[in-house]
């Protein structure tokens, strides 16, 4: 699915508490597996006091490299489809699912920029999965800006995406 998603702009704090009292509730515990966002998914859910109640772990997976060593990624995968692209959120999702042993995972991987877009792919194109055992979502966003409110807006997105998600799964 694609969707051109206006940043939200200081919402992550407010998802993250959000999360935290789903999961908590759910005794759920999540992690991701971050390529643009570098560990910010991570950071902002582990500022929240108590986090180790609901937070298992995060994996920066950056580089291809790392996305095929760290997630057991096919290589044949990022080939065919490319690292931005749902297909491959998909698989970083549920492979963080599983190694991390959670109940629900995040998985985000995009351009931030200044380059690297392309006409089909342009700066601030970002991918994002959200899996549990029993179901996944994917979507592509386009948000404008520069690199850090590219950044920033995805990690709002995450956080939120696993709320809309956590909400399904655990009533």
């Amino acid at each position: 699915m694609y969707i051109s998603f206006p940043p939200i702009r200081n919402k992550s704090k407010l998802f993250a508490k959000q999360l935290s009292h789903i999961l908590i509730k759910a005794k759920w515990y999540v992690a991701t597996a971050e390529s643009c966002t570098g560990g910010w998914i991570s950071k902002t859910m582990t500022d929240i006091p108590g986090s180790s109640n609901w937070f298992s772990n995060g994996l920066i997976s950056y580089s291809n490299l790392s996305k095929i060593n760290l997630l057991e990624l096919s290589e044949k995968l990022i080939d065919d489809e490319g690292v931005v692209s749902e297909p491959v959120v998909k698989a970083m999702a549920k492979n963080v699912l599983r190694i991390s042993k959670v109940d629900i995972s995040v998985a985000v991987s995009g351009i931030a920029g200044p380059g690297g877009g392309t006409d089909k792919k342009p700066v601030g194109t970002v991918c994002f999965g959200w899996a549990t055992k029993n179901n996944f979502l994917s979507e592509t966003c386009y948000f404008s800006g520069n690199r850090d409110s590219i950044r920033s807006a995805s990690v709002e997105r995450a956080l939120y995406g696993l709320i809309q998600i956590a909400n399904l799964e655990s009533q």
